[in-house]
């Protein structure tokens, strides 16, 4: 399944071998409905090694764990997933077992990550970091710097994400991990697009969707379009950005990945509010919202809520408009996170409530 969606991907070269062949599948859809059905009996069968007889039992279980991201970035099986994440990391702290609980807290920075909990899947990666033997596991050494240039991104920390990007591509270049490489280079994009450098940003994610075009990857190349598509939307090109995003939309929902089909519905709310389409910027934002509901964080719903409730604005829907703002407000205010100020701005700027 991992191999399938991710070819070239080096985690398939650094799993602990097993004594037992697998299953084996030709087709990428295939493999992910057994996936997916297969879910909870998966996940049963990782936190069962979490109880080990054997150092390789749990080295098995923390790479199944791994193997099987789909699992918690879909938003669907996050919770689940994360459980599992914490039972591992608790046996191979107790087994002093660096390898696994390096790999443990990857999987938990990554299933934060989607789910919105920034600091904790910081403070996973950062811990990643200190704990890495790269000489004998290189890919976390790899994902960590990378994870935690998108969390500074986040927390508008563009020095440092930048810098964490940047070794990323290093590392990943080392070990000749080119997937890897096309990650970073488009979260690198949208540091570059953070700091008003729209033209690098533009083409450093065209150079990671041509890495994972060119190694045919299908969920991972909307990951890129999705980048080039927010950049192609700050710079004005928006035809081509709908293009873009709607091609991400197409593989992410095909791909069962709830969290980007909202994200990716609430970038074209984005597009089209930058081109004067406030109607239908709205009708997408709340599709987003639907999508996104139980899953992704409350950073994610708030920055949500402020685009609905300015293309809501623009229709002359002033009253719904300003509580997607009070709402978005109390969700920024309580992550302490800077887009309150924003939003603090369109309440202060809007026209008293009309009835509607």
């Amino acid at each position: 399944m991992y191999a399938l969606e991710r070819p070239g991907d080096r985690l398939v070269d650094h799993l602990e071998p097993t004594r037992h062949a697998g299953l084996s599948f030709t087709d990428r859809h295939a493999a992910r409905d057994w996936l997916y059905a297969e879910a909870s009996p998966l996940l049963s069968c990782v936190r069962q090694s979490s109880v080990p007889q054997t150092p390789q039992t749990l080295a098995r279980g923390v790479d199944l764990l791994w193997s099987a991201l789909d699992l918690g970035e879909s938003g669907a099986n996050s919770k689940q997933y994360e459980t599992t994440a914490f039972a591992v990391l608790e046996a191979a702290r107790a087994a002093q077992d660096r390898r696994t609980e390096v790999r443990a807290l990857m999987t938990l920075a990554d299933v934060h990550h989607t789910s919105g909990r920034f600091d904790q899947a910081e403070h996973e990666a950062e811990m990643v970091m200190r704990l890495v033997e790269a000489k004998c596991d290189p890919l976390p050494g790899c994902w960590a710097p990378n994870a935690l240039g998108i969390m500074a991104l986040y927390q508008n920390r563009h020095d440092d994400g930048e810098k964490y990007l940047t070794l990323a591509i290093d590392r990943f270049r080392e070990i000749g991990d080119r997937p890897g490489e096309a990650s970073a280079l488009c979260n690198l994009s949208r540091i570059h697009l953070a700091t008003g450098r729209t033209g690098s940003a533009v083409s450093l994610a065209q150079q990671g969707i041509d890495i994972y075009d060119s190694m045919g990857h299908a969920l991972r190349s909307a990951n890129g379009r999705y980048a080039l598509g927010m950049a192609l939307t700050q710079s004005g090109h928006f035809a081509t950005a709908t293009e873009c995003l709607l091609e991400a939309l197409d593989i992410f929902q095909d791909s069962r990945q709830r969290l980007w089909e909202g994200m990716t519905l609430f970038r074209l709310s984005e597009v089209d509010l930058a081109s004067g389409c406030s109607a239908d910027a709205a009708t997408k934002a709340e599709q987003a919202l639907t999508s996104l509901r139980g899953i992704g964080g409350e950073w994610r719903r708030g920055n949500v809520l402020a685009v609905l409730g300015r293309a809501l604005s623009d229709i002359g829907q002033f009253g719904r408009a300003q509580a997607c703002w009070r709402e978005a407000l109390a969700i920024h205010e309580l992550l302490g996170s800077h887009e309150a100020a924003e939003v603090r701005a369109l309440l202060a700027s809007a026209a008293p409530a009309a009835p509607e």
